[in-house]
């Protein structure tokens, strides 16, 4: 197969950065996306160009590493995957691709494709966790919990934190993330002595970076990886307002 790509470069977080065009064959239908950016590198590496940088990790859908915007949409065309998952079969012979990273004040661009994302980071340590000192890890069956309340905790606790849901949004609203966070430790007993004050803190921290606010368009679920259901984002609202009104 072959493609002609249109790559964001941008050799440093205050340079000005433009879209680069290449072209590469002998690419297997069956090649991850970033098999085939490997690849392109290698070329470049060959021709003693300077390589495209851009992140990853476990290449297993898991870590969130990969973060690009393929042709517009974060992560590409294929729903509920990562760029890792996105195989280059999902394109016709020799088309355009336009490959960027992530854009949002509160993911700046350190180089090429790669955006620094410890805003996330930020969130989760002003209140996205238990600080209980609860000891030794109690038997699995020793609080009880209903299914339910498993069941979404579990749901929640599948978001990696990737930052499409940011990406996606016109707002570069951070809200399905902070949700997910939110929900997977408010639906556990863990979680209850903390909920109302974690929601506040998230959520201030979440403003404090720069991120927008929600406005119900659904592109965060539309392009989330994991399929995070936008309704968590009610949960946290009314968290968030309970917080509002007991500060």
């Amino acid at each position: 197969m072959k493609f002609k790509l249109h790559i964001w470069r941008q050799p440093g977080p205050n340079a000005e950065g433009h879209m680069a065009r290449y072209e590469i064959d002998d690419v297997s239908p069956d090649m991850s996306f970033l098999e085939m950016l490997d690849l392109l590198n290698e070329n470049l590496h060959g021709k003693g160009e300077e390589p495209i940088a851009f992140d990853s990790d476990c290449r297993e859908g898991i870590c969130g590493m990969c973060s690009l915007v393929v042709n517009g949409v974060p992560h590409g065309p294929e729903r509920g995957a990562t760029v890792c998952q996105l195989h280059m079969r999902s394109f016709g012979n020799n088309s355009d691709i336009h490959i960027e990273p992530w854009r949002a004040k509160a993911f700046p661009v350190m180089r090429d494709l790669i955006v620094d994302r410890t805003s996330f980071d930020r969130i989760i340590q002003a209140g996205g966790y238990i600080s209980v000192n609860s000891g030794a890890a109690p038997d699995a069956n020793a609080i009880p919990i209903r299914k339910e309340d498993a069941d979404t905790a579990f749901e929640a606790a599948t978001c990696i934190g990737c930052g499409a849901c940011v990406a996606a949004c016109k707002n570069a609203s951070a809200m399905l993330f902070v949700s997910a966070k939110n929900v997977h430790l408010a639906r556990l007993p863990q979680g209850q002595p903390e909920r109302i004050e974690r929601a506040l803190k998230m959520v201030e921290q979440m403003d404090a970076e720069g991120f927008g606010n929600c406005t119900n368009q659904y592109e965060c679920e539309a392009v989330c990886p994991k399929e995070i259901p936008a309704t968590f984002i009610a949960d946290l609202n009314r968290d968030f307002l309970k917080a509002a009104i007991t500060k």
